[in-house]
């Protein structure tokens, strides 16, 4: 039996990701090196400058040739100035470097995040809310952003400290060198004790944030409800409590990483006291020089007191994690409808479709078509109608590809369309649905969506042929008036015939109206109908409605119950079968059971 596959840690999947800069991550890291290097250099200046004042004429310079005084501090005055102008010019170099690579994975990571998400089925958004998709695309990326900027370099800079300033200490005195370094281990393993306390504490943070701005999402959504059903004061104790459970595991976070520098103090200060004295000892009995043992006070700061950052470090190290492991499990999920391979050209497409024993279930559901078969011929009118549930908008879905069948084919021109390039099958099929989308931008650009490139003459053409061009031109800045967020300053008829335009500029082949009218007062359902009677002369139409006068005319009337065809026919010979068809049609002309009904 084979082990189960360990799941990849979150560093290491981070790391990957950064292959494709890695120049520009071995540039930064030299730097921040270097800079490093240059900046431990000033305690070697001193100690040098102490041995020119103590031993003058013996210090170690003079092996250089070197003999005088004046000299001597002249050689250290000028590699003062270059150390110092080195460092300066590599902290500038690893600040560009890193700032840069921060930037640019970020601005990557968010549209590979985005792009990945726009291929995912709509099942995925309908068990994830928008505001945690958000903060995954916003927030957590932005934290790995704020690591790469500062904390790879501290972590860098803090290994090259222990590395250099241990080395050069077990030089001059290994039992200094000892003494310094009793610390470091209790430091570490302190720091790895907190960090796997700390990482749990973040993701529950990184949660909680995804909660709360999925929460402000809905209710900035939701306006229009709050205020009707005056249920501010009652949204709001709801938001104060999603706000505070963020604060409570931000707080029990915050607790452990505040707790770590002043342990790390204490550390710290029993070393250095040791330092001073066995140093000061060992200088005085002449077993190291007076330059030496300065030297060893003032490096040994910089090699121990670095260490107090590691906390913040670690830190930050834990927010970023927790952030990247929510953006690399994003990424990482499945692609439940990849495209298919086959090219459609636009022109070649005829628009005869057929669905043949389709079986298909929303998950966590019971099975909506069993065995589902209907041959719709190219250039036909189609109207399906039925009760809410019956199916009819999840054919929709399903000729679209937005969600998987379980069984079964759906055809295009006789090519089954999971063979087909998705973009090209899409690109074949227009879409009217009854819950309009329109963009923040003006209304010629909403018109124009998806095909960008299209003349202000075709736009307004199809305004035109919508029965949209007279309101639109009655507007402050006609074609340039902005719609705002979701349309919100035009009404529900006007986004209507601005979606239907949409669908017109397009110029599809096949053509859906899905509950198109259904939201919409008889005038502009009129000029609807007006507009359908020009636009679906040879092309193939669907018209799902709820209202039977949208498909009166159609050629053919599909009525669906329940996942199956119930009837099927031309209006009047519906009617005269008095069936379902004719039971529906009755209800809306306000007829009693039984009446007779007029053809």
């Amino acid at each position: 039996m084979p082990r189960p596959q360990q799941p990849t840690p979150v560093l290491q999947r981070l790391l990957r990701s950064l292959r494709p800069h890695r120049r520009q991550v071995w540039l930064a890291t030299a730097c921040s090196v270097l800079n490093k290097l240059f900046d431990l250099a000033p305690p070697v200046l001193i100690g040098l400058a102490v041995d020119v004042v103590v031993q003058q004429d013996t210090a170690w310079l003079t092996r250089f040739g070197v003999s005088s005084v004046p000299g001597q501090l002249t050689v250290l005055a000028v590699l003062s100035f270059v150390i110092w102008s080195a460092e300066s010019l590599f902290e500038y170099l690893y600040g560009l470097l890193w700032r840069n690579l921060a930037q640019t994975v970020q601005h990557e990571l968010r549209l590979e995040a985005y792009d990945h998400l726009q291929k995912l089925e709509m099942g995925f958004f309908e068990a994830s809310s928008s505001g945690r998709l958000m903060a995954v695309l916003g927030d957590d990326i932005n934290q790995l952003e704020r690591f790469l900027d500062h904390g790879a370099n501290e972590i860098l800079q803090l290994l090259t400290t222990v590395l250099a300033v241990g080395g050069a200490m077990t030089v001059l005195s290994p039992s200094v060198a000892g003494v310094s370094f009793l610390p470091i281990p209790v430091i570490l393993w302190g720091s790895l004790r907190f960090q796997a306390h700390l990482a749990p504490r973040y993701a529950a943070v990184r949660e909680q944030a995804g909660d709360l701005a999925s929460r402000l999402s809905n209710n900035l959504g939701g306006m229009l409800t709050i205020k009707s059903y005056t249920a501010e004061a009652w949204e709001l104790a709801r938001l104060s409590e999603q706000s505070q459970a963020y604060r409570l595991a931000n707080r029990r976070a915050i607790r452990l990483s505040a707790g770590f520098v002043p342990l790390i103090r204490y550390a710290i200060l029993f070393a250095f006291i040791a330092i001073l004295v066995i140093g000061g000892l060992q200088a005085w009995r002449g077993e190291i020089a007076t330059g030496s043992y300065a030297f060893l006070v003032f490096i040994t700061q910089r090699l121990l007191w670095p260490l107090t950052t590691l906390g913040r470090t670690l830190d930050d190290y834990q927010r970023a994690m927790a952030s990247t492991n929510r953006v690399l499990d994003l990424l990482a999920t499945p692609i439940a409808i990849p495209s298919g391979q086959r090219p459609l050209p636009l022109a070649q497409v005829r628009g005869a479709l057929s669905f043949e024993g389709v079986e298909f279930a929303y998950s966590g559901r019971e099975p909506l078509l069993r065995q589902f078969d209907l041959a719709i011929p190219a250039g036909s009118t189609i109207g399906i109608v039925g009760a809410t549930g019956s199916g009819k908008s999840t054919l929709v879905k399903l000729l679209l590809r937005l969600y998987p069948i379980q069984a079964g084919t759906i055809r295009l021109d006789g090519i089954p369309i999971r063979e087909l390039r998705l973009d090209d099958l899409r690109r074949a099929i227009g879409l009217v649905s009854q819950e309009v989308f329109l963009f923040h931008g003006s209304v010629a650009e909403n018109i124009a969506y998806g095909s960008f490139e299209a003349p202000r003459t075709a736009i307004e053409r199809a305004a035109q042929l919508a029965e949209a061009s007279a309101f639109i031109e009655a507007l402050p800045q006609g074609y340039d008036t902005v719609v705002g967020e979701r349309g919100q300053r035009l009404s529900g008829g006007q986004r209507q015939r601005i979606a239907l335009a949409r669908a017109i500029l397009k110029n599809p082949p096949v053509l859906i109206l899905d509950e198109a009218t259904a939201a919409v007062d008889n005038e502009t359902e009129a000029a609807i109908q007006r507009s359908l009677d020009l636009i679906t002369a040879e092309r193939t139409t669907l018209v799902i409605a709820h209202r039977l006068s949208t498909v009166r005319h159609a050629d053919r009337i599909v009525v669906m119950e329940q996942g199956r065809i119930v009837e099927s026919g031309r209006h009047e010979q519906l009617i005269a079968a008095d069936g379902p068809y004719a039971n529906l049609w009755r209800v809306q002309a306000g007829l009693r059971a039984g009446e007779r009904l007029a053809l």
